[in-house]
């Protein structure tokens, strides 16, 4: 899968975020010399190719107040962690979920969701909601509570020249 110029140049003036002015992709296409209508086109075309996978808030957690945020991780019956996975990841104190290998025997934990919260006890408050959405096809789950901010950020292309 390739980009051409234009569409590296986007990825470029996109990485670091959008512009925080009204019509942040108007801004950007200015910046770039290109229409907004064009820089739209391309931007679903490169979600639609798999070079991108989405254009997203990532919030600092800490900043909103939410202080306590656990990674969950759950061991899910595999005949259901497809449809019980989306129900968790649609949960809306839920910034991310997804499917993993477990590496037994070890770690048994195939599902994991990442709960916010301004305190451990309405983590854990969120945490038993999730138990009792999965309720028997879990058969074991922990939490790894965050102690700083690791990655706030997406890929970064390098210049060609670096």
């Amino acid at each position: 899968m390739t980009i051409d110029a234009t569409d590296r140049r986007i990825i470029a003036a996109t990485q670091g975020g959008l512009p925080l002015v009204p019509e942040p992709y108007a801004q950007i296409a200015e910046d770039l010399g290109i229409e907004e209508a064009a820089l739209c086109t391309r931007l679903r075309a490169m979600q639609d190719r798999g070079v991108i996978r989405r254009i997203a808030v990532a919030p600092n957690h800490y900043a909103l107040g939410m202080t306590a945020n656990g990674m969950s991780v759950w061991d899910v019956d595999d005949a259901r962690i497809a449809e019980l996975g989306a129900k968790v990841g649609a949960l809306e104190y839920v910034s991310h979920s997804y499917e993993r290998p477990r590496a037994l025997p070890d770690w048994p934990y195939n599902l994991f969701a990442m709960i916010h919260g301004s305190s451990r006890e309405e983590v854990e408050e969120k945490r038993a909601q999730i138990a009792a959405l999965l309720g028997d096809a879990c058969r074991g789950r922990d939490i790894l509570y965050s102690t700083r901010i690791l990655k706030k950020t997406g890929l970064r292309l390098r210049s060609k020249e670096g």
